[in-house]
């Protein structure tokens, strides 16, 4: 059988330390352990199954030699419990896929439920440690498989004979109408003792319980309240528990295009995608989540603001140095697979935007005041200061030379901004006579270098012809109104120039074989967030009818289980980069938090979600304070 299953095939079961992506055919690809930046014990999603895998599904007949698709699957109800049934004709099955959230020992539990008839069923676990690239010493202990490598075991309980061939566990069972197995497994340190066997049925309804009673705090009961929740599980699933830090996505190294160089690792906090992430949870009434981010955030940054990484290791680390892994040919063969990510030395000044905008939507949501982190607040923005008027890598994390990003400056502004709306409501104590013409020197500077007046569209950054996408977000970050025409120019040039017919939307152009802007060659698929900010952007400038068609649209690309990858081929109609991604489903609760507000004519809060009030900067102004900047700086 040629096994070539596309991203949107995974579904995602976690337990909020880690998770694994199980495929439509039954198979488990993905999982590290015991958190999700560990090294793989299954990482079949880069390579084949040979690189580790769990496979759960009929057993092959003589008119099919391998694994079929499920008939049907789904979540059940609010939560990550994964159903998927197959039909045979002999009978049908069912398997439910799920990690209870834990203290202590991770697992995945997997129980096969006969529906009707009898169904041949086999188990087959190819453990594959260190990426794939280890094969473990797998034995019998007490009745219990374990398999060993290193610093790692991985116990297997179930109540069906077992048997190890080839390095693969293997259990061939009957399943009838009213029965079940379920598999256990466990990880541990090889060093300890055994893990206990947990109740599966027991462990389920725990599992059930643990998100339902976290979805029914979500807020938004609009019309696209089925796609906001799932969203928001998908967001609290990459939420690693302990610390409070969010990663950008579970995986590695999946493509931004089949063949090419654009894959990274996505298995850290960025404060960016954490800083959105949460604005978007904010949104939908999940305080504690940025309460915790915030604990998370002053341990990673701790007294050394000048030297702010732009991502940490979920628990805060540093190091985070990028490798590749020559072992593993990659997804569909697009090479080399990273571990690490060399961005994290970058400089990008948006992000000083987005993390004090969150702080500032977390005391408009009446999180408590933390005093703390009023001084790491204080130390940014003083920081930001110097720095303000460098050139950095911006938000697409560029790997040529630095520009000057129009993103990151109106970020800046944003910074400089919510820090004065602070500071006058009196939970910062700052002078903010010199940041109010520090705000204003920012605002003339973008507007004079960073605009185009003959096309009537905001530049990619100062000096430059190319467009990007990050424009769109001007009118909601309060930086410039809905309705002044240079937003309305750059919402139509990014429409025309960076989308395909159907709305999607790349980020900015790249230049296939050539080095492009960015540093790099190759070309990647359209950006889901992307796409949600021009929703966003036709509805803010008047144009909500086109702007719920296209949200629309974006909804009906989702996978049959709600879930978004990073990117979207539009050419072969299918999901690209890492799976599944904070930064696409962020969009998209945000966008329908704010159709949903112009919508019932409501007044939006300001920050993440809503749109605040810009403050009028004349031309006067401009002059005077872009004369004062220097002794700011």
């Amino acid at each position: 059988m040629n096994r070539l299953p596309r991203i949107e095939q995974y579904g995602l079961i976690g337990d909020t330390q880690t998770s694994a992506h199980v495929c439509d055919d039954g198979s488990i690809d993905w999982l590290c352990l015991p958190r999700f930046d560990s090294p793989a014990v299954f990482a079949g999603l880069l390579g084949t199954q040979k690189h580790g895998s769990w496979q759960i599904s009929p057993a092959p007949s003589a008119d099919r030699n391998g694994p079929e698709k499920v008939t049907e699957r789904r979540y059940r109800g609010d939560s990550l419990v994964l159903e998927s049934v197959w039909r045979t004709p002999t009978g049908s099955a069912r398997v439910l896929d799920f990690m209870p959230p834990r203290d202590g020992t991770p697992q995945v539990i997997r129980s096969v439920e006969g529906l009707a008839g009898d169904v041949e069923m086999v188990s087959a676990m190819c453990p594959r440690p260190g990426y794939g690239s280890v094969g473990p010493w797998i034995h019998e202990v007490g009745g219990r498989m374990v398999a060993e490598a290193g610093a790692d075991a991985l116990w297997l309980d179930t109540c069906v004979p077992q048997m190890e061939k080839d390095g693969v566990v293997v259990s061939t069972f009957a399943t009838s109408a009213g029965q079940s197995v379920a598999f256990v497994l466990s990880w541990c340190p090889s060093h300890a003792g055994a893990p206990d066997v947990p109740d599966p049925e027991a462990a389920l309804a725990e599992t059930l319980s643990f998100w339902q009673n976290w979805t029914q705090e979500c807020t938004y009961d609009g019309p696209y309240r089925e796609a906001v929740v799932r969203s928001s599980i998908a967001l609290k699933a990459m939420t690693y528990g302990p610390s409070g830090g969010i990663v950008a996505a579970p995986t590695t190294s999946l493509p931004e295009e089949i063949g090419g160089h654009r894959h990274w690792d996505y298995r850290y906090t960025w404060l960016r995608d954490a800083s959105t992430t949460l604005a978007a949870l904010l949104g939908t009434g999940y305080r504690q989540e940025a309460q915790a981010w915030r604990r998370w955030l002053l341990r990673a940054v701790a007294g050394d603001p000048e030297n702010l990484q732009i991502m940490y290791g979920i628990t805060g680390e540093r190091d985070l140095r990028e490798r590749e892994l020559p072992w593993l040919p990659g997804y569909e063969g697009s090479a080399p697979v990273r571990v690490g990510n060399g961005a994290a030395n970058q400089l990008q000044l948006d992000v000083y935007g987005e993390v004090i905008d969150t702080l500032y939507l977390a005391h408009q949501s009446g999180v408590a005041h933390c005093a703390d982190t009023a001084v790491l607040h204080q130390r940014l923005i003083e920081h930001l200061v110097q720095r303000w008027e460098e050139p950095d890598e911006g938000i697409w994390e560029i790997r040529g030379d630095r520009r000057h990003f129009v993103h990151s400056k109106v970020m800046a502004w944003v910074a400089v901004d919510r820090t004065i709306r602070l500071a006058e409501a009196s939970a910062l104590d700052m002078d903010v006579a010199p940041l109010i013409e520090l705000r204003a020197a920012i605002h003339c500077e973008v507007c004079a270098k960073g605009f185009d007046p003959v096309r009537n569209t905001f530049t990619q950054s100062y000096g430059s012809q190319q467009l990007d996408a990050a424009t769109l977000l001007i009118p909601r970050t309060g930086f410039l109104p809905p309705d002044d025409p240079r937003v309305i120019g750059t919402v139509d040039a990014v429409r025309g120039e960076l989308s395909t017919d159907d709305g999607l939307v790349y980020r900015y152009p790249t230049c296939g074989e050539d080095t492009g802007a960015d540093g790099l060659t190759g070309d990647e698929g359209t950006f889901f967030l992307c796409a949600f900010w021009l929703v966003d952007g036709l509805a803010l400038t008047g144009r909500l009818d086109e702007a719920r068609a296209l949200f629309e649209r974006l909804l009906a690309l989702r996978n049959d289980l709600g879930l978004l990858a990073e990117e979207y081929d539009t050419v072969q109609q299918r999901q690209l980069g890492n799976f599944p991604q904070a930064f696409s489903h962020m969009g998209l609760i945000q966008s329908a938090l704010l159709l949903q507000q112009i919508e019932t004519q409501s007044s939006p809060r300001q920050g993440a979600v809503a749109v605040p009030a810009p403050r009028s900067t004349s031309r006067s102004m401009c002059r005077s304070a872009a004369a004062l900047t220097p002794q700011l700086a």
